[in-house]
């Protein structure tokens, strides 16, 4: 992948030439396709879709669901109708708790997820534990961050009515043994969901070969617009479960009396959608595909090889996560002797146009575990280099310099 190539088409880097942007796993920056497209739907295509019989709403309506026929292609779903649009991953899993999980769960049933899960994917299980009286078995990590299977194991033995867990942290990169996972759950009976936020940007994610129930992402996180999440689910999963907002274009048929529902999408798709960030969707994965997931997993797993390796250097620096890079993407939390994360990111901002992420990455019951409050995260995109991590290692070594004991 010729770096330099595919970060001028970036146009905020030509905003900000000296810009080190290393935090593309709260939301990666945008190439000059996906903006155009958004600018083209207002100047070209603006209407509403679904419900207009003349050509302009026509236009729209074929740009947004042929954005969803590339999403579906994208992961391999079955059929384009297993594909939902939502505002976020997070309002993606909300969806699945306050729809599947009502018309499914009960007091005593339980749900399990890990230790390294977003709030996003805590949340709503802790939600339902306070309204339905379910259980939340939450299984811990081992030393180097990744899910323990043999507490996975056991956990399987409560018979959970579902499983719910990412396919790669935000907070070490480390990627978790998701099919595998998939079948011991799908043995005892469980029903998946697995949130791909950070994998799908990264490497090839094949929903019909996990055999996951749900999956979810967010168009942001791959080079996309926000606004935009993403909810893929079985066709029969999906058809058997509730609608989880009312409103236009979900029904089928309102009386004063009652309503029917639409077939899936159109039934969890209340309202009117982010239709300009739908078609920026399907074109971020455009250009996903011009690049080539092989070769983005590739620059991914090179560029963190050689970030830990110069991290190695410093003897002041604890970094977190797996020493096994071949299960290791773009996203590394560090620690630096006697720092606090807010002053290496500012450091790193001030004096280096580094951008870190500093705080608890919204994993704060992982921080209470690993017993500290915040980690330094610096993550990558298709537009980082070696040039990018020699800065940000300056960067840290200054920070040390001004804050170190």
């Amino acid at each position: 992948m010729k770096i330099n190539a595919v970060k001028n088409r970036f146009p905020i880097f030509t905003t900000y030439p000296d810009l080190v942007y290393l935090d593309s796993a709260a939301t990666a920056q945008k190439p000059d396709l996906v903006i155009q497209s958004v600018v083209d739907f207002y100047t070209k295509y603006n209407a509403n879709t679904h419900r207009a019989i003349y050509e302009l709403g026509e236009q729209a309506t074929l740009i947004y669901e042929t954005a969803r026929e590339k999403v579906a292609v994208f992961i391999n779903a079955g059929e384009s109708r297993e594909i939902v649009f939502t505002k976020n991953a997070t309002e993606a899993l909300n969806l699945i708790a306050k729809t599947w999980g009502k018309a499914n769960l009960k007091k005593g049933d339980t749900v399990v997820i890990t230790l390294m899960e977003h709030h996003s994917n805590f949340i709503p299980w802790l939600m339902l534990k306070e309204e339905l009286g379910i259980n939340v078995e939450v299984v811990g990590l081992t030393s180097e961050g990744d899910v323990d299977l043999d507490q996975y194991k056991k956990a399987m033995l409560l018979a959970p009515k579902l499983v719910a867990f990412s396919q790669m942290s935000n907070v070490f990169g480390n990627v978790q043994p998701a099919k595998q996972m998939i079948a011991l759950a799908k043995a005892a009976g469980a029903v998946t969901v697995v949130d791909a936020c950070q994998s799908v940007p990264r490497f090839k994610v094949d929903v019909r070969e996990l055999d996951c129930d749900f999956l979810v992402f967010s168009a942001h996180k791959m080079y996309g617009p926000t606004g935009v999440g993403v909810l893929y689910g079985k066709a029969s999963v999906l058809e058997a479960m509730p609608p989880f907002l009312g409103g236009g274009g979900m029904i089928d048929e309102v009386t004063t009396k009652k309503a029917t529902w639409a077939d899936i999408p159109a039934k969890f798709e209340a309202g009117t959608p982010s239709i300009e960030g739908v078609a920026g969707t399907g074109v971020a994965i455009d250009f996903l595909n011009e690049l080539g997931m092989v070769k983005i997993w590739e620059h991914d797993q090179a560029l963190t090889k050689y970030a830990l390796a110069k991290l190695s250097e410093l003897d002041f620096v604890k970094v977190l996560g797996s020493s096994d890079l071949s299960v290791r993407g773009g996203a590394i939390s560090f620690i630096v002797d006697g720092l606090h994360p807010h002053d290496v990111a500012q450091v790193a901002n001030d004096e280096f146009n580094v951008c870190f992420r500093a705080g608890h990455h919204c994993c704060q019951p992982l921080m209470r575990d690993l017993k500290v409050p915040a980690t330094t995260r610096m993550s990558f995109g298709v537009y980082n280099s070696e040039a990018d991590v020699d800065m940000a290692i300056e960067a840290i070594k200054k920070a040390y310099l001004i804050f170190g004991l």
